[in-house]
């Protein structure tokens, strides 16, 4: 069976890394460097990090600071946030990113899944949906969750999958930051519609609920942000709760 992963997710303005409820209401809680070089002493996965301003302000990925980012993570590093052509997608993966993660431009553009995917391996291509519940439907935004794109979550789910996407990063805008849990029925949702890796984020508050998104929703890796900022929870500790119950994690 597959091993379970447990991934920090990090948010970029220009401040340094922030931390919201609801993708609104930003705080400043870190910098990018210190929160890399914790994270590699607590057993991650991976690691997450999300320029949520970019794509506004029309503006390439930052290529240098990556270098210098991916210089000091030691765990496969996933970048997002701006990337709507192939190129970008490229230099991002020479300046040290493992994989890139893929948002608004994609609803526009579904070939950049198809291409990018061909030339570089669906492995390397995560297609990041943020989700609202309208009444008993999942709509998928785009834009830092302001734009309603029109496509259900069942389906853009789907086309990304056949798109060629190597994997999901699924969040739940209402959940995110609220600690209150994951969105269950939004996980399932896209799990019953692909057979690609399904990562469940927004509303992680403890380790219970990364059980439950793991075993009751079928998400083959949780992500996080606000339980490692404001708790005193760690991805460790994540992962020795999880084995206790029988999930296959990776613990050194």
């Amino acid at each position: 069976m597959l091993k379970v992963r447990v991934i920090p997710t990090l948010l970029y303005k220009s401040v340094g890394l922030v931390k919201g409820i609801g993708f609104d209401a930003w705080r400043r809680v870190d910098t990018v460097l210190p929160a890399i070089k914790v994270y590699n002493m607590r057993e991650v996965d991976e690691l997450i990090l999300l320029d949520i301003d970019a794509t506004d302000e029309r503006r390439e990925p930052d290529y240098e600071a990556i270098k210098d980012f991916s210089r000091e993570c030691f765990v496969p590093f996933c970048v997002g946030g701006g990337i709507s052509r192939i190129d970008q997608i490229r230099r991002l993966l020479r300046s040290g990113a493992d994989k890139v993660c893929i948002n608004s431009a994609a609803y526009e553009h579904p070939e950049l899944i198809t291409e990018s995917a061909r030339l570089f391996g669906s492995q390397c291509i995560v297609v990041s949906i943020d989700c609202k519940k309208i009444g008993e439907q999942y709509y998928c935004f785009s834009h830092n969750g302001r734009v309603n794109t029109g496509y259900l979550l069942r389906d853009w789910a789907e086309e990304a999958a056949k798109a060629g996407a190597g994997e999901l990063l699924v969040t739940s805008v209402t959940m995110d930051g609220t600690m209150r849990g994951y969105d269950m029925d939004m996980i399932k949702t896209a799990v019953r519609m692909v057979n690609i890796p399904v990562i469940a984020s927004g509303g992680a508050g403890n380790y219970e609920h990364m059980y439950q998104a793991i075993k009751d929703a079928g998400a083959s890796a949780v992500a996080a942000a606000s339980i490692y900022h404001f708790t005193e929870q760690t991805p460790k500790e994540a992962k020795e709760y999880l084995k206790e119950r029988g999930i296959p994690v990776r613990i050194k």
